[in-house]
This record gives C-alpha cells, structure tokens and sequence, in this order.
C-alpha cells in the first residue's frame, strides 16, 4: 500500500479539490502529514484520507467546518462517538425526507403521464379487505394543501412529545379522516406508542372508490348509499387515502368499512 500521496492524489480519491484541500491545512481542519522542506509540496497517509472522508460525511449534515473541527479535535473518543451518533441521527431523517420527497415526485410524474396518456382514474366501487392500521390524526391540520402534504412527516412528528418522536415512524401515507362532518389529516403509522389522536382502523372489509378533490362529495354520496343499501351499514367514519399527489393537486380513495 502507498504510504503517501500527493495533494493532487489526495484532492482525487478524497472527492475533494487541491485548493480545498489547501484551505483546509490554512485553518487547521486537515494538515498534510508531510511537507517537502525544499518545495513545499503537501503530502497525505491513509490517516488524512479517513478524516477527510468524515469530514465530508458531516458537511452532508450541514454542520460547518467550525462544528466539524470541534468535533474531530475532542480526545475523548466517548464525546467524538456521541456527536456522530447524532450527525448519523440526521443523516437518516434527512435520507427519509429525500425518499418522502422523492415518492411525491414520483407520484407527480405518474398523474402527468395519465393526463398524458389520456387514462383518468376509475370511479368504480370495489371491495377491499385490510388488515388493522394505525392512524395519528393532526392536532390541527384539517385538510391537504399543497404546502402541508409536502412536509406533513414533520408536521405529525413536532406534534408528538419529545420523549415518544423515536416510538413513532410513519408511512408515506396521509389522508383526511371524517367524523360527524369534522375533518382531521392524518399519517398512517409504521411504529407507534398510545398518543392523543391516536386511532386504529379494525381489520376487515372497507367499501373504497377512487375519486377527485372536485367530485369528492357526489362520489362519496353514492358509496353511503351502496353501504346502506347493499350491506345494510351506515359508516360512523369515512377514510379518504390520498393516493395520487400532483404538484399541483392529488386525488382520493374513500374507503368506508363495513362490519
């Protein structure tokens, strides 16, 4: 194995330019473990490479070079181990919120591609069974808007207390849950502990149509009227999933279940 390479070899593997590299020896981030008396070149171990590796690793966090140079300069290894299990704790919320992001952007190409390809969603009633789920409904949140659907994980997350965020994780998932003609956004929950507006959803059947913002009430309506109807049931809640989210609007599946 080499055992020392140049600032251009290092600028290479590293990911990183010479002069950052040089700016980093200025302000005492990364210091070349060598330098040349006779010419000054910089040269960098197998040592400098790992710290730069980290170093780029927290920038992702969006911790300055001043946090990241407090860090790397604790001797206590307990405290260096304590700061990056917590930049490690950032670095997985903000890979879910790229991935939440990501599934919106999907969904919006997929509602674009449709209008496209000239396919508008069914209307259809159909008969869907479903295992229990779990449902955190908003403190305040009455119903979608395009603001509060791109960030609603962490609107459900800042409602929770401090000390039970870790117990929950949501799906990528949200919907409006109606009740005696009062209307509440909710996320559907992956892990969970017993909270205020918490509420599971029983297993079984549940009557669903897909439907649009603009003909949610004639469609929901009609699906009333088949649970009476047919199954003799008068729903005492109704679930509208919001299964198709645009850029600029989304669509629904109204789903009421039936003991």
């Amino acid at each position: 194995m080499k055992e020392f390479f140049s600032i251009s070899q290092t600028a290479k593997i590293a990911g990183v330019t010479s002069e950052t590299l040089r700016h980093y020896d200025r302000i005492g981030l990364v210091k070349p473990c060598k330098v040349d008396e006779w010419t000054g070149y910089r040269y960098y171990s197998q040592q400098e490479i790992v710290r730069l590796n980290t170093i780029h690793a927290l920038r992702c966090m969006d911790l300055s070079l001043a946090e990241i140079k407090e860090i790397l300069s604790y001797e206590d290894f307990r405290k260096i181990t304590e700061k990056l299990k917590l930049a490690e704790k950032k670095a997985d919320e903000k890979i879910a919120e790229l991935n939440n992001a990501k599934n919106r952007i999907r969904r919006a190409r997929t509602f674009y591609e449709s209008k496209l390809s000239s396919q508008p969603p069914a209307e259809s009633f159909l008969m869907k069974h479903f295992p229990q789920r779990v449902i955190l409904l908003s403190d305040s949140l009455e119903s979608p808007t395009l603001d509060n659907l791109w960030n609603y994980h962490r609107h459900f997350y800042s409602q929770l207390p401090a000390a039970m965020k870790d117990k929950f994780a949501f799906e990528d998932l949200a919907g409006v849950y109606e009740q005696d003609g009062q209307t509440r956004l909710f996320a559907q929950c992956l892990k969970y502990t017993q909270v205020k507006g918490l509420k599971k959803l029983p297993q079984g059947n549940y009557l669903c149509a897909d439907c649009t913002e603009q003909n949610y009430r004639r469609t929901a309506e009609k699906l009333f009227e088949t649970a009476k109807n047919r199954y003799n049931t008068v729903p005492e809640y109704t679930l509208r999933f919001i299964v198709l989210s645009s850029i600029l609007q989304w669509n629904y599946q109204i789903q009421i279940f039936i003991p």
